[in-house]
């Protein structure tokens, strides 16, 4: 009988273990995935904003572009994530990668606004 208590015993902790390995690995791959999504949405924005500033360059020139600023920002926000990525939480990870989706959603009107005045009017 005890042996049988034992080896039930054994097999709980051992499942047990197994579940503790499984969800940490989980939560590591929703990490990797956060940071890797967020890692997108910056180069998405990235990419947005050299357009960007080359249209703005061209209709008003190179003092008045509000690129440069957002530019310095997602220099920022790239060293935030070098330097706090690997500790920040999900929700942290996950505000950032809003901002810079938000940025980009931005800018994306900044660039019709420019393309409908660059239009010819009818």
């Amino acid at each position: 009988m005890t042996t049988t208590v034992l080896v039930l015993f054994a097999a709980v902790v051992l499942v047990a273990l197994f579940i503790l390995t499984l969800r940490r690995q989980l939560g590591r791959g929703r990490r990797q995935k956060a940071v890797a999504r967020l890692l997108d949405s910056a180069d998405a924005l990235e990419a947005r904003l050299r357009v960007a500033r080359a249209e703005i360059e061209a209709v008003a020139g190179d003092d008045d572009n509000p690129v440069h600023e957002a530019l310095r920002e997602m220099l920022r926000q790239r060293l935030w994530l070098q330097q706090h990525g690997q500790t920040a939480s999900l929700e942290e990870l996950q505000a950032v990668r809003s901002s810079i989706d938000a940025a980009r959603a931005r800018i994306e009107t900044q660039l019709e606004r420019i393309e409908r005045a660059r239009a010819p009017q009818t």
